[in-house]
Formats: structure tokens, C-alpha cells, sequence
């Protein structure tokens, strides 16, 4: 008998190009864990079943990039949010549109079904959300919820329906009741956009992650912090609890991280090289997780039954390095469970109404923009398998959806020896691949000793500022950057300055702002990027003080030091207004950087 095969416990599955266009958005519907929808650019949602190359429905009615998108828990409706405003729903089963709905006056940043059904909660870069309650065929009503000051990156339901939490740029997690229409708790303590919230499927367990590199546990009952995990090299971009609760997955750059949090500890960490991943999902012992660049969506697989997720043999407590000396028995619980009802849950009773106007019946313009949405099926063998229609009497057992096969570690034979003839043909192959290669390699050389001089350049020019940084004097070390004048420099300078809020001064934004101006009309992404996170610390921090010291009436007498001020403040409100208008200008870009600007747009508003 053959010996086994050892694979891999993370994995590529596919590629695809996924839009006309750039991606702006994608969900995997969680029930399944094999369905995936993607927003784009080009306006239209795309439905994929994961691992098979081809679009099955394609839907269309918005007219401007779709930002946000999400499946029900049934898998048979999907709604989608664009960079308008605005907000569709299609129903999979009957591809076809169920409404459209109005009133955010921005990107759609968030969505979320009720786990129960009939409501759907959005939350925008307006600092608003909107709870819709769709019960009759012609009848909508709209719920606001107001409380964030910053656009509301992540909604969830709790299992139980009860309560709705939410995250934002306001670096808070609010706890909203949806019976008594108030909220309930606002936790504190990110030091950055919260960017995702997740409940924990039976304790009353919220989980938090964020753009300050933390993840962070609520209890739900205390309301308080259980722990907070400190770890994290990139920004936490989704977080998902194991079905049994048993740890938290948090997908971050490049890795997937295991977690518990009575106490705070890192079970295991797994190199997946997805990149910026956007979702996870669980099934057959399998995390799918997606990441999407430009065009392009891929999918990835880990193995969870090669996962530590609990119990002995643990990466300790991230504080004090020491192991969980009495583990808690399978299945125990420290706090309260959730208790699901067996009918749906009853309407928020005493949330604000939005006006007369929101609240009417779909008018004829609203039938209009519904007539003009399509679901148009591209796949019908795969619509029809996935979307089969639940009505009718079933007669044999669905489906079940087998695990993806493990492809073999690097270095283990990929096919059994019968299949000898497959290898030979290979090898007849192997001199046209290598002919490509050698011409692939040349024109790599070719580059090679300029790259070489440029990376050696950068890193005389870094270490300068190194130089100057370790004594301790910022704003010397950052006039250094600039009096170098290579923008690589302010780029590598200002991604650390802009970890570390407590460094920012003002007289830092006066040698700085000049230097955004020019990363924001760089033509490399990253460069944009920088100059976008940068002006948006400077804006949240420094706008109030220098539009109240401006606007101040002027002292008595010689005070030198708010002199000093004054025109710090004089030449920051200079450089912002010149800045302004490129941001005005950029607004009306698609996809990830034009979100920015847009709300970049919004908190200079005050310069008009």
C-alpha cells in the first residue's frame, strides 16, 4: 500500500476575474460556505459558486459602484448597496428584484440581514442607520438610528435577534436594543476604525476588530472588556467565531489567526497569503476565506482539522507567555446563552421614524428603478442547483457539499503512480517551459541592477532619518525626510507616524500637509493611499483646534506663544484649502480610493 500523502493545511483554490472593472465588495453566504457575491465598479452584483470559473447571475439597477453586499442567512435573498446611496434586494430563488430602497446620503458601508427575516439594517459614511422592516408587498418602513460620528463600517444581529451592534471610523461598538429603539452600551477603547463586529453564537460575546491592530472581546452581560489581544502586525480585517464557539478566527494581512480570550491567547497562526481578505466562511471543517485585487477575486481554503483551536499544546497567553493551566470543560459557558424564539422577532417599537416622505409606498419612480433592475441568469445548470426551489415536495436528499481536496505539500508526488503517463507527458514539456522561462528571466535582468541602485539609494536615504529619528527629535527626522525629496522616504516615514496618534503636532502638520498634497496626485496606488490616511488624523485632530483658534477674537497684549500658534494655524489652514480642492476633484472616482476622498470630502466640508 502507498504511503500517505502529507497536504498542505492552507491553499489557493481559484482565481477569477470577477468584473468588467474593479472589484468594490464580496460577501460568501455563511450557510454553505460555497456561495460568493462580488460588487463592482461597473455597477452590477455577480453570484459565483465558489471553485466553479463561471458567473451564475448577474444583477443589475444601480448606477453607481456597489459598495457593499450581503446574503441572507437562508441564501435566497442578497442585498446590495452603492456608492449613491442606495439599496437593492433581489430574491435568488425567483431571480428577480424585491426592492429598492432610498434615504442614506452616501456610501453604503454596511448591511445585514435579520437572522429571522424581515428586516434589513444599513449603516453609510452618513453616520446613519437604517433599520427597514419589509412586510407587505407595498409597504416600507424606515428606522433611524443615529449615534456614530463617523461612517458605520460593520453591522450584525445577534443570534436572538434582539439587539443590533455596530462598529466605526469613530473607533466605538455601540450596542443598539431594536425593541426598546435606544441603545444599550457604547464600548470604548480602539484606538482606530473598528472595521468589524461579530457575536459569538450562544454567550452573550461580542468580538471587535479593528485598524489599530487589536481584537477585543465584550461581555454582553457586565458590559464590559473580557480581553483585549495586542498582537497583531496589520489592521484586523474580519473575525469570525468557530460554529461551536469555541475559538475566533481573525483574518488579517497574509494570515489567519486563532484565538481564545478568558484569557488572551493566540492557539495558532497560519500563513495563508491572501492578502487583504474581505470574508470567511466555515463549512465541512474547511475556513474559505476571499480576497479580492482590481478584477480579480480569489478564494482560499484552511484546513481546520490541522488548527489548533483549544485545549493543550496552545501558543500561550499573549501578556506573560504562560499556558492555560485548567482549561474549561467542552461545552461550559461563563456567561448567559442566547434564547432563540421560535417566530419572528417583533418590530422595533420606539425608534425615530424617518420623515412622511421615506415612510409612503414605493411610488412610481421607485417601480420605475425596480423595472429597470434585472437578475440575469448566466449559469442555468448552477442556478439551478444551488437555487433549486424549496416549495415543492422534495423527494431525495439535497446535496451535501463535499470538502475541496488538499493538494500535497511542496515536494510530495501530486498523482499516483498509475498515472505515469501524465508525468512523461510533462517532461516532453519541460524544454518548451524552460525556453519560457529563460526569456521570462532575461527580462527580469534587464531591470534588475537599476532596481538594485534604487532599493540601495532608499535605504541610505532611510537610514539618515533613522539617525535623526533616534535621538528622539520627530520633527527634525521628518524635515530630514523632506529635504531629501524622495517621496519613498515620506511614504515609508509616514506609514510609522501614522501608527502612533500621540507623535502628531501641529507644527508636524505644517511641514507635512505639503508633502500629502503631493502623495494625493501620486500616480502609485500606495503612495495615495499613505496621503489619504494621513490627512484624515490630521483632519480629525486638527481641523476643530485650528477653526476655533482662527475664529477666536484677537488677545490682548503680546502673547508670543499663541502668536506662534496663530500662524501655525494660518499656514495649516492654507495648505488644507489647496488640498481641498484636489479632494473635490477626486470625489467622483470609483472603487477604494474614491470612497476615501469622498470622505475626505465630507470632514472638509467645514473649509467651504
Amino acid at each position: 500500500m502507498a504511503a500517505a500523502v502529507a497536504t498542505k493545511t492552507a491553499w489557493k483554490l481559484q482565481e477569477i476575474t470577477a468584473h468588467s472593472s474593479n472589484v468594490s465588495s464580496l460577501v460568501l453566504g455563511k450557510s454553505s460556505g460555497r456561495l460568493l457575491a462580488t460588487g463592482g465598479d461597473d455597477c452590477r452584483v455577480n453570484i459565483w459558486s465558489i471553485n466553479k470559473p463561471n458567473c451564475i447571475m448577474s444583477l443589475t439597477g444601480h448606477t453607481t459602484p456597489v459598495e457593499s453586499v450581503k446574503i441572507n442567512t437562508n441564501e435566497e435573498l442578497i442585498v446590495a448597496g452603492s456608492q449613491s446611496g442606495s439599496i437593492r434586494i433581489w430574491d435568488l430563488e425567483a431571480a428577480k428584484i424585491l426592492r429598492t430602497l432610498m434615504g442614506h446620503k452616501a456610501n453604503i458601508c454596511s448591511l445585514d440581514f435579520h437572522p429571522f427575516g424581515g428586516f434589513v439594517a444599513s449603516g453609510s459614511m452618513d453616520t446613519n442607520i437604517k433599520v427597514r422592516l419589509l412586510s407587505l408587498p407595498h409597504s416600507l418602513h424606515v428606522y433611524f438610528i443615529t449615534g456614530h460620528t463617523q461612517a458605520v463600517r460593520c453591522l450584525r444581529f445577534s443570534p436572538d435577534g434582539k439587539w443590533l451592534a455596530s462598529s466605526a471610523d469613530d473607533h466605538t461598538v455601540k450596542l443598539w436594543d431594536l425593541a426598546a429603539g435606544k441603545i444599550m452600551f457604547e464600548f470604548t477603547g480602539h484606538t482606530g476604525p473598528v472595521n468589524v463586529v461579530e457575536f459569538h453564537p450562544n454567550e452573550y460575546l461580542l468580538a471587535s476588530g479593528s485598524s489599530d491592530r487589536t481584537v477585543r472581546f465584550w461581555d454582553l452581560e457586565k458590559f464590559q472588556v473580557v480581553s483585549c489581544i495586542e498582537e497583531e502586525a496589520t489592521p484586523v480585517r474580519c473575525v469570525l467565531f468557530n460554529p461551536d464557539g469555541c475559538c475566533l478566527y481573525a483574518g488579517c494581512h497574509d494570515t489567519l489567526r486563532v484565538y481564545g480570550w478568558e484569557p488572551e491567547r493566540c492557539f495558532d497562526v497560519v500563513l495563508v497569503n491572501w492578502g487583504k481578505v474581505a470574508d470567511l466562511s466555515i463549512c465541512n471543517n474547511q475556513l474559505i476565506g476571499v480576497s479580492f485585487t482590481q478584477s480579480t477575486v480569489s478564494s482560499f481554503v484552511v484546513d481546520l482539522s490541522r488548527v489548533t483551536k483549544c485545549g493543550p499544546g496552545t501558543r500561550g497567553l499573549i501578556r506573560d507567555d504562560k499556558p492555560l493551566t485548567q482549561p474549561l470543560p467542552a461545552g461550559s459557558s461563563l456567561r448567559r446563552i442566547y434564547d432563540r424564539p421560535t417566530t419572528t422577532c417583533s418590530k422595533p417599537q420606539r425608534m425615530k421614524h424617518n420623515s412622511e416622505s421615506e415612510r409612503r409606498s414605493p411610488s412610481s419612480e421607485d417601480d420605475r428603478e425596480d423595472k429597470e433592475s434585472t437578475a440575469e441568469i448566466q449559469n442555468t445548470e448552477d442556478y439551478n442547483e444551488i437555487f433549486q426551489p424549496k416549495n415543492p415536495i422534495t423527494r431525495t436528499p439535497p446535496n451535501k457539499s463535499e470538502p475541496f481536496p488538499a493538494p500535497p505539500e511542496d515536494g510530495e508526488p501530486s498523482m499516483p503512480s498509475s498515472l505515469s503517463f501524465l508525468s512523461l507527458q510533462a517532461v516532453n514539456n519541460q524544454n518548451l517551459a524552460e525556453i519560457v522561462d529563460e526569456e521570462a528571466m532575461s527580462q527580469i535582468r534587464k531591470g534588475h541592477e537599476t532596481m538594485c541602485v534604487v532599493l540601495t539609494s532608499r535605504h541610505k536615504n532611510l537610514d539618515t532619518v533613522r539617525a535623526v529619528w533616534s535621538t528622539g527629535d520627530i520633527k527634525t527626522s521628518v524635515d530630514s525626510a523632506v529635504a531629501i525629496n524622495d517621496l519613498s522616504v515620506m511614504v515609508d516615514l509616514l506609514n510609522i507616524v501614522n501608527q502612533k496618534a500621540s507623535l502628531w503636532k501641529l507644527d508636524l502638520c505644517t511641514v507635512i500637509l505639503p508633502q500629502i498634497e503631493k502623495l494625493l496626485q501620486s500616480k502609485y496606488e500606495s503612495y495615495v493611499q499613505t496621503g489619504c490616511t494621513s490627512l484624515k488624523l490630521i483632519l480629525q485632530r486638527f481641523l476643530p483646534l485650528i477653526t476655533d483658534i482662527l475664529a477666536a477674537p484677537p488677545s490682548v497684549g503680546v502673547d508670543i506663544s499663541r502668536e506662534e500658534r496663530l500662524h501655525k494655524c494660518r499656514l495649516c489652514y492654507k495648505q488644507l484649502k489647496n488640498i481641498s480642492n484636489i479632494i473635490k476633484n477626486k470625489s467622483g472616482l470609483s472603487g477604494r480610493h474614491g470612497s476615501a476622498f469622498r470622505e475626505l470630502h465630507l470632514l472638509m466640508a467645514v473649509l467651504e
